[in-house]
């Protein structure tokens, strides 16, 4: 018979320790409070007083119990600033030429009738503008070009 087991935070979760967390845990159906205690790969588990270590065969399940992080990507980032959406240009707060730092705000764009500042994905050159303020634009088209900083040529 294979158990079923599910992390879930305690309704308000209570910091124990350092590392140490308390949330509630279901084991075939029935719910439990328990206190949770990584230290070098293993978790130690106290239930109704009763304390458990417990390892994970071929890997971790994670930094924090129930934790369903997705782990950003390092590939390459492109320099091309498009929107999945049709939308309004509002502003745009660079020009061709100008040097832009990943996470600089340069454009607002309305979609959906939401204004969106749109960041620089990465480091660079900003090569060209492909819209100005007022401009209606269809979904994928490039509106702003960067050239990362390490690919630059003098």
């Amino acid at each position: 018979m294979e158990e079923e087991i599910c992390f879930e935070p305690a309704p308000e979760e209570v910091l124990l320790g350092d590392n140490m967390k308390k949330r509630k845990v279901k084991v075939d159906g029935e719910e439990y409070e328990v206190e949770l205690e990584k230290q070098e790969g293993v978790w130690n588990v106290t239930i109704e007083g009763k304390s458990f270590s417990i390892e994970i065969e071929g890997g971790s399940v994670g930094d924090s119990a129930g934790s369903k992080r997705k782990k950003k990507g390092r590939g390459k980032k492109s320099g091309t600033i498009s929107s999945t959406i049709p939308g309004k240009i509002v502003s745009i707060a660079v020009a061709e030429g100008d040097n832009v730092a990943e996470g600089d705000v340069v454009m607002i764009l309305e979609a959906m009738k939401m204004q969106n500042e749109i960041q620089a994905p990465l480091s660079g050159t900003v090569t060209a503008v492909n819209c100005k303020p007022g401009d209606s634009i269809e979904a994928n088209s490039p509106l702003i070009i960067i050239q990362p900083e390490e690919h630059k040529t003098e």
